[in-house]
């Protein structure tokens, strides 16, 4: 039986593994602060600051899995070639760093695209602009080589039996990266999902359809005990750390016309509480996914209810708690970022404090809404279990 020193020794963590799950979280901290550099200071360029950190990401991530895809390839006799994932039949490596490095090459190509973009059309006004679409999937499919990589091994070093510091670190790295690209997801759909937004069906109906699938999915693959919890708690800490240092430092825009004179950095959003229906997901899968104990559901039963319970608990925190982010003068500091305003909206708007009427519905339209918005959590959960489950057996 071998020793857990032995196990550690051949399942160690390779050196592009860590460097993929920094390169998601540099890319991730790069786009946050993009954003608030366009709320605060506008103006940009092709090496404006957060955008360099972004480039940092893809290509740490890409060098670092480029290398191991090589390392594999032109090494006929290395002990990792019979887990190696054929490509093309030439290139022999990791399924995760194949992907960091597209992901990287999209990232890196989308650069000059969205230079020429802004030369050519002027400033965006729309967030998935063609080069900015080819970034954020650059982005994400990085982010997803980063998962798998980690997964991989998890899954591997699960079947030596063993409890190890390796194990340990890689259930906590795949945790980070999970949260990491959950992070990216929920920028990409912030818009919908704003404070003003907690009393309409709108807010619900893209958290039932983005979130029920991606949690439940990232908490079956995870070996975690409470992994969804995880998950959502580091989703929360790297969307809140980014804006309650950032807000501190100084920024005056470049870009009229300039309604709201500011000084300093706006934060970006205060994140949905999502760690409080992610703990009653991770609590449903233990009382009914547990084969240890044998209580087991049929997957489309246990995807309702998670889909269900996710909902109903997000509506029942989410809606006070929208509602003290947009009213509340308690929520206008450095702690809940209510204040936060963009240069370019007048800070006197009669409705900055407020639900604008066209955000708010009648019962009877809000019930229907979010009648469907259970609907589409449901099959969400659904197609997350599927997908827990293909990655459950990721092993190369």
């Amino acid at each position: 039986m071998p020793s857990i020193s032995s196990a550690d020794q051949r399942f160690s963590i390779p050196i592009y593994i860590y460097a993929a799950v920094f390169a998601s979280f540099c890319v991730i901290m790069g786009l946050l602060w993009d954003i608030m550099w366009h709320m605060s200071i506008g103006r940009d360029g092709l090496f404006a600051a957060p955008h360099l950190v972004i480039y940092v990401g893809g290509v740490v991530g890409g060098l670092f899995s480029a290398y191991q895809i090589f390392n594999l390839t032109l090494s006929k006799n290395h002990p990792g070639r019979p887990e190696a994932v054929p490509f093309w039949g030439v290139f022999y490596g990791p399924l995760g760093a194949m992907f960091c490095v597209w992901g990287a090459l999209a990232m890196l190509t989308s650069a000059p695209f969205d230079d020429w973009w802004h030369n050519t059309y002027g400033l965006d006004v729309q967030i998935l602009t063609p080069p900015h679409t080819i970034l954020a999937i650059g982005i994400m499919t990085l982010q997803f080589g980063a998962i798998i990589g980690v997964l991989a091994l998890q899954n591997r070093h699960q079947n030596t039996g063993l409890v190890s510091t390796t194990s340990i670190r890689l259930k906590w790295l795949f945790a980070i990266a999970a949260g990491l690209l959950l992070t990216m997801l929920f920028s990409l759909f912030s818009e919908t999902m704003e404070r003003g937004d907690t009393h309409s069906t709108a807010y619900y109906v893209t958290a039932a359809i983005v979130l029920p699938f991606y949690l439940v999915a990232m908490g079956r693959a995870s070996l975690l005990r409470w992994p969804i919890t995880s998950i959502a708690g580091l989703f929360m800490l790297f969307l809140l750390l980014p804006s309650w240092v950032i807000q501190h430092l100084p920024a005056v825009p470049r870009l009229g016309p300039v309604l709201n004179p500011i000084t300093h950095y706006q934060p970006f959003v205060f994140p949905p509480l999502l760690i409080i229906p992610a703990f009653a997901m991770d609590w449903i899968l233990h009382r009914f996914d547990n084969p240890v104990t044998g209580r087991k559901l049929n997957d489309w039963v246990l995807a309702v209810l998670l889909g269900v319970v996710f909902l109903l608990i997000l509506l029942a925190v989410q809606w006070p708690f929208g509602e003290f982010l947009e009213t509340s003068p308690y929520a206008r500091n450095g702690i809940f970022l209510s204040y936060s305003w963009t240069y370019g909206s007048p800070p006197d708007w009669e409705y900055r404090y407020a639900f604008p009427p066209w955000r708010t519905q009648s019962p009877a339209e809000f019930a229907m809404g979010f009648g469907k918005a259970l609907i589409y959590a449901s099959l969400s959960a659904r197609v997350g279990l599927l997908w827990g489950n293909w990655m459950k057996r990721v092993a190369r």
